[in-house]
């Protein structure tokens, strides 16, 4: 196999209207790989993806959210005949009704994920044969790579209609199916053990990840392959980040960037900055809160903000709402250090590359990919999980030092734009493909 231009089909899964860091990454990846040379199609399922850079989806979407949910909920609906149907994945149609807050968390949709699952035999079919179809006739791909293993039930279908190395990148699955109630969790399981036969190679980001889902799939490690992640330097410049505004009296400021939702750990931030705020020198500490607030978690960003408020601590927090990217660069200048204390064993880290790449330096509790992160990187510390009292010990600590933290930022930074950047992570990525394509 030469070094010629690849050309490569890359589903990834659009999450209903949000900023989702797969997509994004998925999306990023793809910008690089365009740069690159490569033919690179980028196909959404379930729904349009929302990015903060351009956006190099391909305009086919298949298993729309809306088909999807009616071919398993209305009995023979998927056998519709298809000009009948089709008229619901319209990006338009689509974006109105993931408009209106609808619920997408795995408690609800454990039916319907076996389903998505078990592909040519669950309720999907016509959708799994619609999307293989298309592949194998319009991209002709000699890659073919999914972003999750929950919409691997087109393997088979696919596989029978091209000899393309079929590639997944794992990306936090485990913690949607770890959600799932039973017996949809088990069942779910063992049809995921099944298509992981049939994947010729899983890309993660971490060792940790690597030896975890290989255990969890019942898959040899050897089929997993460890590439960088990447996001795109191009809006973080060093020289920005060299030249950041330092005003030695300005009260000392805490970043979380995430979705607010309890799984990203913003209720273990807030405790940890209420008992912050009564050490010696960090009464005028200041928290600042950028994310995603879905409907379903409304309530939680409420008790969190009501907990701030009965400190007396009203005044010295501020909830910026979702930032684009623009914004993102903006509040992440505007912070001395970044926390995000997710309380599942993060698999990626986007906004720690995000922060490092700002001389912005994160502490992270320390597992998942965490540790092997900033162990790569510099940048940052490590706390216990769910421990707010370290968190809250080791943010004064960051605090207090400010010109330390500042160099530790550029530690990261310089990392992240050595190594850490998209050209390199994509670099990575097809060396993994030519692989692959050599056996």
């Amino acid at each position: 196999m030469s070094d010629a231009p690849l050309t490569i089909a890359s589903i990834t899964a659009g999450s209903a209207g949000m900023f989702c860091g797969s997509c994004m990454r998925d999306n990023t990846i793809a910008r690089a790989m365009h740069r690159a040379g490569h033919d690179v199609h980028l196909i959404p399922t379930y729904t349009p993806i929302r990015t903060d850079e351009e956006n190099v989806s391909d305009e086919h979407l298949f298993y729309g959210g809306i088909n999807v949910y009616l071919e398993q909920s209305i009995p023979g609906y998927r056998f519709l005949p298809s000009f009948i149907t089709h008229w619901l994945d319209r990006p338009a149609i689509i974006n109105w009704a993931t408009s209106r807050g609808i619920e997408t968390s795995a408690k609800n949709l454990g039916a319907l994920t076996l389903s998505m699952l078990r592909g040519e035999h669950g309720n999907q079919r016509q959708e799994a044969v619609r999307l293989a179809d298309w592949l194998a006739d319009s991209v002709k791909p000699q890659v073919i790579n999914l972003s999750n293993i929950l919409i691997g039930g087109c393997i088979g279908a696919i596989r029978r209609k091209t000899d393309a190395p079929i590639v997944v990148t794992l990306q936090g699955d485990d913690i949607f199916l770890e959600d799932l109630p039973e017996p949809y969790k088990s069942k779910s399981l063992a049809e995921i053990r099944k298509l992981a036969q049939q994947v010729d190679g899983f890309i993660v980001f971490s060792r940790y990840y690597a030896e975890f889902m290989s255990e969890w799939f019942q898959t040899p490690i050897e089929k997993f392959r460890i590439v960088p992640l990447g996001i795109d330097v191009a809006d973080f410049p060093l020289e920005l980040a060299q030249n950041r505004p330092f005003l030695e009296d300005a009260p000392p400021t805490i970043g979380y960037l995430a979705r607010l939702a309890p799984e990203k750990g913003l209720h273990l931030l807030v405790d940890a900055f209420v008992q912050l705020r009564q050490m010696p020198g960090m009464e005028r500490a200041e928290l600042k809160i950028a994310g995603y607030l879905g409907a379903q978690h409304k309530k939680f960003a409420e008790e969190q903000f009501d907990k701030l408020n009965a400190a007396g601590l009203g005044e010295a927090y501020r909830y910026v709402g979702e930032v684009d990217r623009h914004g993102k660069v903006e509040f992440l200048h505007s912070i001395d250090v970044l926390s995000t204390p997710t309380i599942y064993r993060e698999p990626k880290g986007l906004f720690v590359l995000e922060a490092l790449a700002s001389g912005v330096p994160v502490i992270q509790p320390a597992h998942g990919a965490f540790p092997e992160l900033l162990a790569a990187t510099g940048g940052g510390h490590l706390v216990p999980p769910d421990d707010s009292t370290a968190l809250a010990q080791k943010l004064a600590a960051v605090l207090s030092n400010r010109a330390e933290s500042r160099r530790l930022g550029m530690e990261g930074c310089l990392a992240v734009h050595q190594r850490y950047h998209a050209d390199a992570a994509a670099a990575a990525t097809i060396d993994e493909y030519r692989l692959l394509l050599r056996r």
